[in-house]
């Protein structure tokens, strides 16, 4: 069988934190490969490189799962690592097959990866020069999530979107396969390469969270909606405050903004710390917590300006949550018309359907009212499917 190799580096980078949805299709990669044949995980460290074998990446993914770091040792302090990356990088030292400098990849993977292997790489993973000399003739599967570098600057953080355009150039140039995760991807990937490597669309699998214990707080009792996903520019956060700072929404109606503080967005953070009626913050929750708030939500509120796939109305679709997004061509591949769209531009129209949607969850809390019922979220099994039979 083919040996496959993933690259972890992204996912080694973000333990301790809660998971983006680019580190939930590696933890995804990860999960299935360690139990399909011959598989190794690559990790890119300060000092260099370590080589899991499937016992390693298991560790890795049972570190994930509990989230029991170690402390940092010496070598991780020295490279200046945030605490969590310090304490993964730390322990899969200690269950390495293999470590090297940047310059002896090639010689370690040539120790201990069989001839023929594949390099998979999910999380938009520089593709240095050391990176593809140790590699060498080993074929190299790349997973693009979306090109929104290229096509919104405006949204990118600082030199973002440089960095994306030399990924992507690499990739062009060295990639034997790309992943698309939708069409439209697909679409845009052509938009931007003069020569396409051969090309797979799989649609991401959609991980219906178990809805756990919903946290407390003065929207109990009240209409409340969900906004989900980091506070950056490109979600369009706001939006929804101008609609809850103006007054435009019910005046009982709370908005959730479920996700951390991003990047380049001094005025929604500045309007955040000086406090709109009814609109809170809660960062950092686990996925359960989360899928407790959208179940009992009015609605999950979508306005993202650009998505490659958009998994958070994929997700809240399959938990039978009401949906009301911007009309991305992404969304209405992945969700069809689940949705109620509404144009980002059209700010009063927003504001009609969240007082219908308030309306409506007051007339039922319990909420039948769903688009949903029908619908069937794309599932892991059908992606690895296709992706496993085509590399």
């Amino acid at each position: 069988m083919t040996a496959r190799l993933l690259d972890l580096t992204r996912l080694v980078s973000r333990a301790g934190r809660p998971f983006t949805g680019v580190d939930r299709v590696e933890y995804a990669y990860l999960a299935r490969l360690a139990s399909d044949g011959p598989f190794y995980g690559l990790v890119r460290t300060g000092l260099g490189f370590l080589l899991l074998d499937a016992a390693g990446c298991a560790a890795l993914k049972r570190l994930l799962d509990s989230g029991d770091l170690p402390a940092p040792d010496l070598l991780s302090r020295l490279r200046r690592r945030d605490a969590g990356r310090a304490g993964a990088e730390r322990a899969l030292r200690r269950v390495a097959v293999g470590r090297c400098l940047p310059r002896g990849l090639g010689r370690l993977l040539g120790r201990h990866l069989p001839q023929g292997a594949v390099y998979i790489s999910v999380g938009h993973t520089r593709l240095s020069d050391v990176l593809l000399s140790g590699l060498g003739t080993h074929r190299k599967v790349v997973l693009l999530h979306d090109t929104i570098p290229l096509d919104h600057p405006e949204f990118a953080g600082t030199g973002i979107t440089e960095r994306f355009k030399e990924f992507l150039a690499r990739t062009e140039a060295h990639a034997d396969v790309v992943i698309c995760n939708s069409r439209q991807t697909e679409a845009d990937l052509h938009r931007h390469m003069a020569a396409v490597p051969r090309c797979v669309v799989a649609p991401l699998g959609i991980d219906v969270p178990k809805p756990g214990r919903a946290p407390a707080g003065p929207w109990d009792g009240m209409p409340w909606f969900v906004i989900l996903g980091t506070i950056e520019p490109r979600k369009n956060h706001a939006l929804l405050l101008r609609l809850w700072r103006e007054g435009l929404v019910p005046n009982d109606a709370h908005l959730l903004i479920c996700g951390a503080r991003g990047w380049n967005n001094a005025a929604v953070f500045d309007a955040l710390d000086r406090g709109i009626p009814h609109v809170h913050e809660l960062p950092g929750l686990p996925d359960g917590a989360i899928a407790a708030l959208l179940k009992g939500s009015a609605g999950l509120l979508f306005p993202s300006l650009a998505e490659g796939y958009g998994l958070p109305p994929a997700e809240a679709a399959a938990l039978g949550v009401p949906l009301l997004c911007n009309d991305l061509k992404v969304l209405r591949e992945v969700v069809g018309d689940i949705p109620v769209y509404a144009p980002a531009a059209d700010a009063y129209l927003w504001a009609s359907e969240i007082t219908r949607m308030a309306e409506e969850s007051r007339a039922d809390p319990a909420r039948a009212v769903t688009r949903s019922n029908s619908y069937a979220p794309p599932n892991w099994d059908a992606h690895f499917k296709t992706v496993l039979t085509e590399i």
